[in-house]
């Protein structure tokens, strides 16, 4: 009897060190908490090289990314609003180490460490670099922001699977603009923010690494927040979107014309960002 207490105590710590990188959000509750009412958008989930990512750090999950291995960006980052705590930046950048092997650990890692831990193997088949981004001309531009979490989740927002190439003035003006903005809306009108964060691909524009297409730079950024109260009541919704070049505007949209916006970029139906529309 013990022998079996202690076999399956082990197999579940298995299983939840294996839970990063997940066949879908729906399967693993603790990540589905970053969607409203659980509801998972069908938005950008189609396709042989989307892999769904419960992002750990500190042995917690505290946001999902819907990623995209051959373009190495993200779809979306999915997440709940957090009061900053004025914690410093993250100085290291982190990868997956399970999309390198699927056996290696849950937790996101260093990427020169995991390097350490496993010398000679690749890492970027399946994922960005940080060496992809130096001398690149584009920031390290988070989708999931740093701001809107507290210490340790705005940590774990510095991983490469939550950041797209971004034009600089973009990313240091309009965008980091539009975010302080969200951040004093969830302040004074939300108890609960659920926000997906996402960006467009680009058709042929890529950061270039000797002679390799590495990194896709997408055309477009956009965002989407449902804001709800105490008793789970939609008080506030919303989208934006931005050109990621030096234009340095963000538009506003309605979750319907957002959903008229990423309409022009695929042939499946958009359907809901959030459940029941954040009506």
């Amino acid at each position: 009897m013990q022998t079996s207490v202690i076999l399956g105590a082990l197999l579940s710590l298995l299983l939840w060190a294996a839970a990063d990188v997940v066949s879908r959000f729906e399967d693993e509750p603790e990540c589905l908490e970053y969607f409203h009412h659980g509801m998972v958008p069908k938005w950008g989930a189609a396709g042989p090289h989307v892999v769904s990512l419960c992002q750990r750090f500190g042995n917690r999950y505290h946001f999902a990314t819907l990623y995209h291995t051959r373009h190495r960006i993200a779809v979306y980052s999915a997440y709940r609003f957090q009061d900053s705590d004025g914690g410093g930046r993250e100085k290291r950048w982190f990868v997956e180490p399970q999309l390198v092997n699927s056996s290696w650990q849950a937790e996101m890692k260093d990427g020169y460490w995991l390097g350490k831990d496993h010398p000679g193997v690749y890492q970027g088949q399946r994922q960005a670099l940080n060496e992809d981004y130096t001398h690149s001309g584009f920031d390290r531009g988070h989708l999931n922001p740093n701001g809107h979490h507290a210490v340790p989740g705005r940590n774990g927002t510095f991983t490469l699977t939550n950041v797209v190439p971004q034009n600089p003035k973009m990313n240091q003006n309009a965008w980091r603009i539009h975010e302080l903005q969200l951040t004093d809306l969830f302040r004074a009108r939300c108890s609960r923010a659920y926000v997906l964060v996402g960006a467009i691909p680009s058709a042929d524009r890529w950061i270039v690494k000797n002679g390799v297409n590495r990194v896709n730079i997408p055309d477009y950024l956009w965002n989407a927040h449902c804001c709800v109260d105490n008793n789970g009541q939609v008080v506030q919704s919303g989208g934006a979107s931005a050109r990621n070049t030096e234009s340095n505007w963000v538009e506003r949209h309605t979750l319907d014309e957002l959903g008229e916006f990423l309409q022009q970029f695929t042939n499946q139906p958009v359907e809901e960002l959030f459940y029941n529309n954040c009506k």
